[in-house]
């Protein structure tokens, strides 16, 4: 099982790394800069050396990058969407910089200008940032939570999306239980989650997914309210998490986004996994 965290830059990119082993991770995500800012600073020969020495040493592997939270590729926004654009193509060469081969992206919002309208808008974004770009770097689109004018809730808009790429080798799928959750979509019994990932393979095709964001949720089924919350503790619940790693995305890196706070740390959700998947085994084994 591959199983890891959103990890923190704070203090230094490389930071995510060490933790990560601390933790006793085998992947993790990071950001790669400020993720509620435009501007970046460039990253130093030194830095980017010492970060793919660090990566090669501690075998955490996949690694990904999250884009920041101010890109949005369906901004009807002229100077939002050529600063979305122009990032994009940033965290792609960073990652590929780094030696990082896998990039994360919300689509964003229409900002109810119509979806329609602006999946077309998504995808002249994509097209335009990997046609620039040209690295093998995969570019991971995430499905949304349907929060209010929110492009990406529906497997359907992603199949379309991804239909619409002309370099499609390049573009893979995150699947973020929460967001699946308050988008609709049930994911608590074993038929409930076999049927969910029959949709998305009818819609999107398995093949192209390549990260499971574990999170449960504190919005109910269909509630469209974007709030990861803690393992076992939201509306998906433990049994909805045990069957969720019970399918096939148990067999995919899973990156947990679950809240720091007095209810529970990282360490903790980290070992309610790990328990999880070892009583799965042993009932598989008896």
């Amino acid at each position: 099982m591959r199983l890891g965290l959103h990890l923190s830059i704070s203090d230094s990119i490389c930071n995510p790394i060490k933790k990560a082993k601390e933790l006793g991770c085998n992947t993790f995500q990071m950001f790669s800069r400020n993720p509620r800012s435009w501007r970046f600073k460039r990253l130093n020969s030194n830095i980017i050396d010492e970060f793919k020495s660090r990566l090669i040493e501690s075998r955490l592997n996949p690694v990904f990058i999250h884009t920041p939270y101010l890109l949005n590729l369906a901004s009807p926004r002229e100077e939002v969407y050529i600063k979305t654009v122009d990032s994009l193509k940033e965290e792609l060469l960073r990652a590929e910089t780094l030696n990082i081969s896998f990039v994360v992206t919300h689509l964003g919002s229409h900002l109810g200008h119509g979806k329609k309208k602006m999946l077309g808008r998504v995808i002249k974004g994509i097209n335009r940032t990997l046609l620039t770009v040209e690295n093998k770097v995969s570019l991971l689109l995430e499905n949304s939570a349907g929060t209010r004018n929110s492009i990406g809730s529906s497997f359907e808009d992603i199949g379309y999306i991804i239909s619409s790429i002309e370099t499609r080798e390049s573009i893979v799928v995150c699947f973020d239980t929460c967001h699946a959750f308050a988008a609709g979509f049930d994911l608590i019994s074993s038929e409930a989650v076999e049927r969910t990932l029959s949709r998305f393979d009818e819609t999107i095709g398995m093949d192209l997914l390549k990260l499971v964001h574990l999170n449960d949720s504190k919005g109910g089924q269909g509630s469209r309210i974007d709030r990861h919350q803690h393992i076992g503790l939201g509306k998906i619940g433990m049994e909805g998490i045990k069957n969720i790693l019970r399918s096939k995305l148990g067999k995919y890196p899973l990156i947990l986004e679950t809240p720091i706070d007095a209810l529970r740390d990282d360490a903790r959700n980290l070992r309610i996994i790990n328990e999880l998947m070892e009583e799965l085994i042993n009932q598989k084994n008896n």
